[in-house]
This record gives C-alpha cells, structure tokens and sequence, in this order.
C-alpha cells in the first residue's frame, strides 16, 4: 500500500523547494501526483523533465509532462542535455549522468530533489552490482537519502513496490508515457527487468523485499568501513600535497591498504578504482624498491612514488607543448598556458634591471646536462644534483622554466638565482616568481 507519507518523512525541516525529476513514466508520474496533492509541499514543487533527445517521440513527451504539471498545479521545467555517446560508457550510465549534472545546479540549500525509483529498481541495481563483482559500497544500492549539489537528493519510494506504484496510477485515473526503449532488451537493465527478475520471483516472490534488506545490511556494513577508511587515511594522508606515507602505508594489511587507497581516490574526487588497479598500486609502486620509479596511469592520473611518498597525479594539460620563448621586452609576465605563468616584479634583491633591460632574455626548458654557479658555494652544479638535493619530483623538473640571459642560464624559474646575475647591494632588481607549485622533499 502506498502512504504518501513515506514522502514527507525524507524531507527536511527547513525545506525549500522540491524538484522531481520527471519523465512522464507512471513511476514519477505517482510521485508528482502525492506531492501536488499535499498542500504544504504543492507551493514549492517544480517538476523538471530533462530532455535527452534520444526518442524522436522526446518532444511529445516534454509536452505532454507539461501539460499534466499545469494541471496539477506545479511549476514546470524543461532542461535539453546531448549525450557524447564517445565516451565508451553505456548509454544508460551516460543518460544518467547527464540527467544528474542538468538536475545539481538547481538545487540551492534547503532544496530536494525526488527521484520515482522503487523497490523492484534497487533489486535490478543490486543484481547488477553484483554481476560487476561489486564491493559492500556497490550492494548497497541506491540511498534513499543523500547529500546533491547543495541540497539533497531523496529517493522517497525506494521501499515501495511497482505493483503497489502501478495500483495507485490505475485507482487515480494517471496518464502517463510508455517509454518503448523500456522493452528492448539491449539494455541491461531492461534485460533484468524483462527475462531474469520475472523467472526468480516465480521461485522467490519477495525477491524484491529480501535483495532490498540484504542492500539495508550493505550500506550499514559500508558505513562502518568507510569510518575506518577515514579514520586509517587521516593518520596516513599528508594534507599539504595530498601524498600518501608509503612507510606507514605498509604497515596495515592488505584489507586496509585497500580501505586508505579507496578514500585517497575519494578525495582526490576520482572513479573509485577497480581491485586489479588497487592490487596493481600496492605490488607494483607501494613495495617497489626505493630505487625505482614506477608509475601506474589512469584516466586523467597517474599514481608514483618518491621519497617514500605516494603520489596522486592529475594530468596537466597546456595549451601548447612546453618550448622556448623569448620575454617581450618592456613586459613583466610571459604566459606559457594557465598552468604555466612567469611574472617579474621590483626587489632590492635579484637580477639587476639594467642587466635584465639590455639583455636578449629566453625563457627554456631542462634538455639535460644544464649547470649553474650558486651564490655562496663553490664550483657550477648541474640542475640534476641540485633538484635531487631538493627533494624536487622527477615528473616537475621538466616544466621548470629556465631563464637564460645573452644566452646564459641565470635563474631556475624562481628557486635558485645564477651567482653572476644575483645581486644582494639593494640596487634596483627584479625577482622572479612562478605559478607553479613546486613540491620539495628532502
């Protein structure tokens, strides 16, 4: 039996506005007809319709969601969204992803938005998971309630089953839209949903109830892991550079080294990674020998170590390859990309302005070999010896800018200045300062 109060008890106190994401179906047509129909929550409901554009009949049904929203008296939204179907992704994962990013930017704080997903849509989700050799985070299904843009997204009758959905549309005289893409079986959600779940309820009738409890004993199990996770990662996390200590990384059993490494992927905002990839960083860069510098690449990082330090590496893209450039006279900043910037500015201290003024400055990068004489130590040094002893990464030294004067190298981006260019007798100078952020372990 449906009680529209499963609705009101998942939302919050302080509510706002209600969003409910509707497509026409009879599942979210039920939805929007409960909550229109309470006359504390019709005021603040708008029912929004994201338009895929993947069904020629897409337009009629964007009506026809328009029409029934006005006739229940709710404001009404339609949001067009493309599909990039390039990605290699599945169409329903892409389609779903598209209808959440259109859905977040509506949501200020104290804002829900509702989805019409229902106990026998948790069965086909679970199933799925496990067929994907999910962990206990993926048998847990879809919440009912959880954090979304800058409210909260609430799935209000995901203990309700279809039958039950089904009733309350016939009983209340609903019109809704028969999706015909919901009975091709191409689709593996569809193929659960129309051959599989039918034969296993004739065998186990509460199939639905029984996944949906087993679903309820994951997420309380992926809770209480997720606190160690966090707790473990906080005592291994380096928070200045978001590196990983390999030391005491190697310590935990292999268990928690997997727990640390999934939250560190978590709040570097990355797809959790699948066991063989886990595996992979644990054999092949955590107990890699010191000497060595292995590197593991994903989509978008790449994961290496250094000093005993795990690295988690966004990709840095520039909008050309990294190559010598002249510095325009009479300018105080040479822009390579956004990510690459050189900026000059006045000092006391520094290169000396009528040395800078005069000279044919070029801005390179390292091609191996380079040396420069250091103020206040002997004999020339060659870049290599001097970004070891600072502990500077391998995958940094490469973008370093070098600031060559009438041909000669004179700065090291802004960490070390020529000892024949650098001037300390509070003569006119510049100094030399660099965007890029240059991690150091010594």
């Amino acid at each position: 039996m449906l009680k529209p109060d499963c609705i009101t008890a998942l939302l919050p106190a302080d509510l706002e506005k209600i969003y409910i994401a509707y497509s026409g179906g009879v599942d979210s047509h039920v939805l929007l007809h409960i909550v229109a129909l309470n006359p504390a929550l019709k005021g603040k409901v708008t029912a929004v319709y994201v338009h895929h554009g993947l069904q020629d009949e897409a337009d009629e049904w964007a009506e026809h969601c328009r029409v029934i929203s006005l006739g229940l008296g709710v404001s009404y939204k339609a949001i067009n969204v493309s599909i990039d179907k390039s990605s290699g992704k599945s169409l329903e994962e892409l389609a779903r992803e598209v209808r959440y990013q259109a859905l977040k930017p509506l949501l200020a704080q104290n804002d829900v938005v509702l989805l019409a997903q229902h106990r026998e849509d948790q069965l086909e989700t679970v199933l799925l998971q496990l067929f994907r050799g999910a962990g206990v985070q993926g048998l847990s299904g879809m919440p009912a309630n959880i954090s979304f843009g800058k409210g909260n997204m609430c799935r209000p009758l995901l203990d309700v089953s279809k039958q039950d959905i089904n009733d309350y549309a016939v009983n209340n005289q609903l019109s809704w839209i028969e999706d015909p893409s919901n009975k091709s079986d191409d689709f593996d959600r569809n193929f659960l949903r129309n051959q599989i779940v039918p034969e296993l309820k004739t065998k186990w009738p509460a199939l639905d109830v029984t996944v949906a409890r087993a679903a309820r004993h994951c997420a309380s199990a992926h809770v209480q892991l997720n606190e160690l996770a966090i707790s473990l990662f906080k005592q291994i996390i380096d928070e200045s550079d978001q590196t990983l200590d390999i030391q005491q990384l190697k310590v935990l059993d292999s268990d928690k080294q997997s727990l640390v490494l999934r939250q560190w992927f978590k709040v570097n905002q990355l797809r959790m990674p699948a066991e063989i990839l886990v595996s992979s960083i644990i054999n092949e860069v955590v107990n890699a020998a010191e000497s060595k510098n292995p590197e593991i690449k994903g989509k978008g990082y790449s994961v290496r170590r250094y000093r005993k330090r795990l690295f988690c590496l966004k990709a840095v893209k520039f909008d050309k390859p990294l190559s010598e450039q002249a510095w325009p006279i009479n300018t105080k900043q040479i822009e390579f990309s956004d990510n690459l910037v050189l900026r000059i500015s006045d000092s006391k201290q520094g290169i000396p302005k009528h040395l800078w003024e005069k000279a044919e400055v070029l801005i390179k990068f390292r091609q191996g070999a380079e040396k420069i004489r250091l103020p206040g130590r002997a004999g020339r040094h060659t870049l290599k010896k001097l970004y070891q002893e600072k502990g500077i990464p391998p995958w940094q030294r490469g973008m370093i800018p070098l600031i060559y004067i009438d041909k000669q190298l004179a700065a090291v981006a802004n960490l070390w200045i020529s000892a024949d260019y650098f001037s300390i007798n509070e003569e006119p100078c510049y100094k030399i300062d660099s965007n890029i952020n240059i991690f150091t372990y010594s």
